[in-house]
């Protein structure tokens, strides 16, 4: 059996886990505003389309992220349960699917809605997040359409060019971004052959 635990895969797990948390701070408390979330490290959950690692380095990076929170006691579990879910969605979504833009369609799907429906459960219902709506359930909605919004800029206009420049260095061979041996190019068949 293949070691999937490889020091490469390591190293770029915390490498996905650290870029997370860090674009998230870089936007303070406006990355958790409620309404509103500008957290362009949303761009990073199309990673699991390509590693297997980026599946756990999510999850650990959104709940470290989440220790800024102002909705902490909830959103640290619960966010990163739902970050956790959604990274195994597109994981799978990787694995099954071949096309490319399909695969961002549907492997970008899972977090824009997993996200929200489940965020606006931890700012409504558990953290009272409904003043100034005429009832919790407006409130609900609203919070889910912006999320709908706001995941999907991150995802498809941030996250699919992500994804392209990825799979440009993938097949070009660089080596932080490929797991095997490198594509055969003509310098190598040549030299193979000689």
């Amino acid at each position: 059996m293949k070691n999937i635990f490889t020091t490469k895969r390591l190293c770029r797990a915390g490498v996905i886990a650290a870029l997370y948390v860090a674009l998230t701070y870089a936007f303070g408390a406006i990355a958790y505003n409620g309404i509103l979330q500008i957290r362009p490290a949303e761009a990073l959950t199309i990673l699991p389309l390509f590693f297997p690692e980026a599946v756990p380095a999510l999850w650990v990076g959104c709940m470290l992220a989440n220790l800024g929170s102002p909705f902490i006691m909830y959103d640290v579990p619960i966010g990163g349960l739902a970050t956790l879910v959604a990274a195994l969605l597109t994981y799978g979504a990787g694995r099954l699917i071949k096309n490319r833009i399909l695969k961002i369609a549907v492997g970008g799907f899972f977090p824009i809605i997993i996200n929200a429906f489940i965020i606006p459960v931890v700012i409504v219902f558990l953290c009272g997040g409904s003043d100034g709506y005429s009832s919790a359930n407006v409130a609900y909605w609203t919070f889910f359409g912006s999320m709908c919004a706001t995941e999907s800029l991150w995802i498809y206009v941030l996250g699919a060019p992500l994804f392209f420049a990825i799979d440009h260095l993938r097949n070009k061979g660089v080596s932080v971004f490929t797991d095997g041996k490198k594509p055969l190019t003509e310098n190598n068949e040549q030299q193979t052959e000689q």
